[in-house]
């Protein structure tokens, strides 16, 4: 039912067999009553501060008396406050009960274990999760593409924090005092008989370190495999910390690794999507 029609005489609660059929079809029926209210209280929560209920009404595309009808239900079950003095309406103590409930069963592996799949079908690419172990980027989950590509990439290995697009995440994203150690271990890597191919040092690093915290994205091109390029992007909490790491692999002509190309854009918005769901909400421009 269109927004036009909630507004009109008709009670918001009903629909046309038409509406109701093909509701029916592409999700189950649904209440459009609960629907409405859903926006109000959508909107209440990107709310910067407490609103009118003018503004409230007019961003639903309601009637002050519509919104009114939805916020004094809510006020009865603790999912709005109104403040005294200037009339003003914010979320209550009960939508904060919810969304802590939310986070304390949302498990971020989970979350993006399961929705890899569809990423790495639709865009024919190799797609890795990765966190922060004890010696660096650790590699939990390798979702396969008939991009078939030969890289030692699967659960439990390890990308590099200097030589890889994975290992820029982390140093732009995690305390620096956590990342310093494995990067000195890395910089070592010939004494210690490791592939250091690719990695940067200094001034160099610190650059790709900066270039991926601000544009919150990193690539790599034939690095540090030869034919082989990688985006990487991370996935934050509700408290803005890093929790993983989501790394498109391919061989390089099958991947676009401009940081504004389609292949980037699919990723940011796939972590972005994952990060909402955990919580996150983005720091103001």
């Amino acid at each position: 039912m269109s927004d036009k029609a909630a507004s009109s005489s008709q009670p918001i609660w009903l629909y046309s067999d038409d509406e109701a059929d093909a509701r029916a079809r592409i999700g189950g029926r649904s209440v459009q009553s609960v629907e409405i209210g859903g926006r109000l209280l959508a909107i209440l929560a990107n709310a910067s501060q407490p609103m009118m209920l003018r503004d409230l009404a007019a961003q639903a595309e309601l009637t002050p008396g519509q919104a009114h009808a939805y916020l004094t239900s809510f006020r009865k079950l603790e999912l709005v406050e109104q403040d005294a003095a200037s009339g003003r309406y914010h979320l209550g103590p009960f939508a904060l009960h919810l969304g802590l409930a939310r986070l304390r069963s949302t498990d971020p592996y989970r979350l993006a274990s399961e929705a890899v799949i569809g990423l790495a079908e639709e865009l024919n690419l190799m797609v890795a999760i990765t966190v922060w172990g004890t010696h660096g980027p650790t590699i939990v989950l390798v979702q396969e593409s008939s991009n078939y590509i030969h890289a030692n990439v699967r659960p439990g290995g390890m990308f590099t924090v200097t030589g890889t697009a994975t290992g820029k995440i982390f140093a732009a994203f995690l305390p620096p005092k956590l990342v310093a150690p494995v990067i000195e271990a890395e910089l070592q890597a010939p004494q210690k008989g490791w592939n250091n191919s690719g990695a940067l040092a200094g001034e160099a690093l610190e650059r790709e370190i900066e270039k991926t915290r601000r544009n919150g994205i990193a690539a790599t091109a034939d690095l540090p495999l030869p034919g082989i390029s990688a985006l990487a992007a991370p996935i934050f909490n509700h408290s803005g910390h890093l929790q993983l790491a989501i790394t498109l692999i391919g061989p390089t002509p099958k991947v676009d690794v401009s940081l504004d190309g389609p292949h980037a854009e699919a990723l940011l918005a796939f972590t972005r999507r994952i990060s909402a769901q955990l919580g996150y909400v983005p720091p103001a421009a």
